[in-house]
């Protein structure tokens, strides 16, 4: 059954296609999504020349075909291809010598649904086809040849992790620790030269020690509060999750970071 009527929730699977024709190749990208949210994506780099228009056939039929192979009844395509869609659902002619095959044989697919519509989206409402899509036509593989892509989850922002990893190499003082034990007790590190004690002393003229806590004298005399390398990454985290404000990068996390009263 060909329809747009809206079908009935329950069992129904949802499948969005696109694709690709550019100079760099021509590329498929699907996506089959089952009623308890399991996604099933595929895309693939089409080994001769497509139209656009075809490619879009050709992403519909593979997306049908894998909707098949997992004996699907209720479908709901998506796709942004005003043409493909509207010439699916009956309501355009198909014109074009190169598309009727396309047209009729995904018609004989649809026999086997009990129900199937067609919709159109716009291509941001179907970003997740669209990039398979894009990657495919982009990316060269031999024929017969198929290509594994690796997708991880990132929790944290990349210099985040960095602060990790070298805090994990490097010893585990905090920066400021010469400086507050010359504050503290008047001491040097050891084997500390004379040019490096002089150095020392100097820095240690911008600081403040109160109590067990270090701070730094900003130039407008403010005192920011000295903090190590596991307080450092959890600010950072926090400041550009927006906790002391909008998401922030570069220069404009550092001047949040320091107007939080932190060093």
């Amino acid at each position: 059954m060909l329809t747009d009527d809206k079908p009935q929730p329950g069992n129904e699977w949802t499948m969005w296609f696109d694709g690709a024709s550019n100079i760099l190749g021509n590329g498929i990208g699907v996506v089959l999504a089952s009623p308890t949210d399991q996604y099933f994506p595929f895309d693939a780099r089409l080994g001769f020349n497509y139209t656009n228009n075809m490619a879009e056939y050709e992403a519909c039929t593979v997306g049908l075909a894998m909707a098949l192979e997992h004996q699907v009844k209720r479908l709901r395509v998506y796709g942004d291809s005003t043409l493909v869609i509207y010439q699916l659902r009956g309501e355009w002619e198909t014109w074009d010598i190169k598309l009727i095959p396309y047209h009729d044989y995904v018609k004989k697919m649809t026999e086997a649904f009990d129900i199937i519509t067609f919709h159109h989206v716009l291509c941001d409402e179907n970003q997740m086809a669209d990039a398979l899509a894009t990657l495919s036509a982009m990316v060269r593989v031999n024929e017969g040849q198929e290509m594994t892509i690796h997708v991880r989850q990132q929790p944290r922002t990349a210099y985040c992790q960095q602060l990790s990893l070298e805090a994990a190499r490097e010893n585990q003082d905090p920066w400021y620790l010469d400086i507050k034990r010359y504050l503290e007790k008047g001491e040097y590190p050891e084997e500390a030269s004379e040019n490096s004690k002089r150095t020392l002393r100097r820095l240690a003229a911008g600081y403040l020690l109160s109590g067990s806590v270090l701070y730094k004298r900003n130039v407008d005399m403010t005192l920011l509060r000295c903090v190590d390398r596991q307080e450092a990454e959890q600010i950072i985290e926090e400041v550009h999750k927006g906790t002391f404000g909008t998401h922030a990068s570069g220069h404009t996390l550092a001047r949040k970071i320091l107007h939080a009263g932190y060093y």
